[in-house]
Order: C-alpha cells, then structure tokens, then sequence
C-alpha cells in the first residue's frame, strides 16, 4: 500500500536531528576547521574572504571525518593526519562552487551562494582557487598513491558534472545514466577520502578495495536521500527552496521514477511544459506533489538503505573498534538524516 504524502513527510520530519549524532564528533570538527582555517590564506583579499563564506561558514565536515576514522580503523595517527583529511573538504566545497554557477544558484547551505554575492567569475575562480590548495596539502603527503587517487577522484568529478550538464532537462534520464552522473558527482569524493585513509596508512589493496566500496556505496546512498529530500524537507531545513532540482533542469531518481509511471501522453504535456514553456510557481509545487504522492519516495528510501547495508558489509573484515563503530554509525546516519 501506497504511503500517503502526510506519511512520508512524517517519517521524514521524526528522523534524528543532524546535530545531536554529530555533536559526539565535536573534538574531530574542532581539530578539521583549525587546520581548513590554517590552510585558508592568500595575499589576495578576496580569495580569503570568499573562502571564509563558502569554507568555514557552514558544512557538516563529513567528508575529513571519514578520512580521519578510515586513519584510525587502520591504526593511521600521524601528526598531519588532520591537515591531511582538509584536503577532501576543499575539493568538495570547490565542486559546490562551480555547481552553483551552473545551476544559478541563489543559496547554499541557507545563505546567499557566492556567486550571487560575487558574481560568477568570482566563484569560479575560488573554486579553482580552492582545488589548487587541496593539491597543494596533498603534495605534502608525500605518498604517489594516495596522490593517484586525489587527482583520480577529481577527473571522475568533472566528468561526473559534465555528464550532468549534457542531461539538463533530459526527460528520457533513465536509472542507469543516473547513478552513473551521481557516482561521479558525489559518491567518488566519499569513497575516496575512505580508500585514502587506507592508503596513508600502508594497508594492504584488499583493504584499501573495502574502505573504497564502503565509501562509495555509502556515497550513492547519500545522494540518493539528497535527491529525496529536494521533494519532501523544507526549505528552511533544507537550505534550499524544495523541488530546486527541477527548477535547474536536474532530472532525478524521483522524477525519473514517476514519469516511468505516467501515461505517454501525461509525461510529453509535462515535457512540453518545463522545457518550452514557462512555467508557473503553481506549476512546480503541482509536479513536487505529483511526485511526493506516488510511493516512490518510500522506493528510493529503500534503495538507500540497501546501499547502506551493502556498505555495512564491506567492514567485516576489519576487527571491532572504536573508529568501525563510528563509520557504522555515520553509514546508518546517512540515511536518517533530514537535511
């Protein structure tokens, strides 16, 4: 039976609050901002003040968080351990950056985007600004493969967002092309900065192969509640007006799902509608409700949570600790969360 739109929202409003699981990881975030701070600097003004916007201004610090616990699990505590897990929060602050261009964005993380402050060539450039630093702090390592990796990981993020822009308003997405965009855009970073903690630590392939898939799978997951939560959370709590994916001709696997449930002829009125047309504020909120009505946001949760479990599973090969219990418990997190 069909979950009613009141239920799905329930169960989504009844999720733990971020904050009260990640609270326990204060020590960590402390020590992650002291090195993204240290490594933030410039001669030029605006560099560092873009910086201090998008940089240190908000971010749940996941990504270094699983590069520091991937250390640990693998008995990795080297003094530049910290220094080291910035790297994966500047590239990915560097990618949200040139997204927004992209998409024009006016907010991000529940304040105006940089490139509605500074304009579009600004952002730009701070994310650029932001890769070279991440480079910069790898070099440091002074490790080829954990280099390999980073600039690896980067390459498959580009293509990862060239691939999406190709498919702006693609009403034909289907599944495959999807998880194939969000691979690249989301899961690769996650799933790198895992492996990387393997690597620094001089594990053997096999291990460095689980903490990898352990990353991606929980990556997909993540994007996967992402894209759900743009048809369900609230702007306020999402930072974001609700729907914005549609607004910026994203085709996700909400979409996806319930035009594969329509009529022809209902899904080419729709087509016509959003991509020749100009449709209204009413318009969309009647698509997000479409969508929010038809079960497959209770589809997509269940698909998340199979990722999860998957990645659960990539862990049993490591003993029992203190650092595989928290990425268990950050993997479980991914899907409970509510923004």
């Amino acid at each position: 039976m069909k979950a009613t739109n009141q239920e799905q929202l329930e169960k989504l409003e009844n999720m733990n609050d971020n904050q009260t699981l990640l609270s326990k990881y204060e020590q960590y975030f402390h020590r992650i901002n002291d090195e993204l701070k240290d490594v933030l600097n410039s001669r030029i003004s605006l560099a560092k003040k873009i910086g201090d916007h998008t940089l240190l201004g908000g971010g749940k610090r996941l990504r270094p968080l699983l590069f520091v616990l991937s250390c640990f699990l693998c008995d990795y505590r080297a003094d530049n351990l910290y220094r080291l897990s910035t790297i994966f929060e500047y590239i990915h602050t560097a990618s949200l950056l040139h997204d927004d261009v992209l998409d024009n964005a006016d907010l991000r993380r529940r304040k105006p985007s940089a490139n509605s402050l500074w304009g579009n060539h600004a952002a730009v450039l701070e994310g650029d600004f932001l890769y070279s630093k991440s480079f910069s702090v790898a070099v440091e390592a002074g490790n080829p493969a954990f280099m390999k990796l980073i600039t690896a990981t980067t390459t498959r993020m580009a293509e990862g967002q060239i691939l999406e822009l190709i498919h702006t308003n693609n009403w034909d997405m289907d599944r495959d092309l999807y998880l194939d965009i969000i691979a690249g855009k989301t899961a690769v970073l996650i799933s790198a900065a895992c492996a990387c903690g393997g690597i620094m630590a001089g594990v053997n392939h096999r291990a460095v192969q689980s903490l990898r898939k352990f990353g991606h799978r929980m990556g997909m997951a993540f994007q996967l509640v992402d894209d759900l939560l743009d048809y369900t959370a609230s702007q306020k709590t999402l930072g974001k007006p609700v729907g914005n994916d549609i607004r910026e001709g994203k085709i996700t696997l909400p979409l996806i799902y319930t035009l594969g449930r329509m009529a022809s002829q209902e899904k080419k009125r729709l087509q016509d509608l959003f991509q020749d047309h100009h449709p209204s504020v009413e318009d969309y909120a009647a698509l997000v409700e479409t969508v929010r009505e038809n079960g497959v946001l209770d589809e997509i949760l269940l698909e998340a949570r199979e990722y999860i479990r998957e990645a659960a599973i990539c862990l049993d090969e490591f003993p029992d600790s203190e650092a595989r219990r928290n990425l268990l418990e950050l993997n479980q997190f991914i899907v409970e969360r509510h923004c």
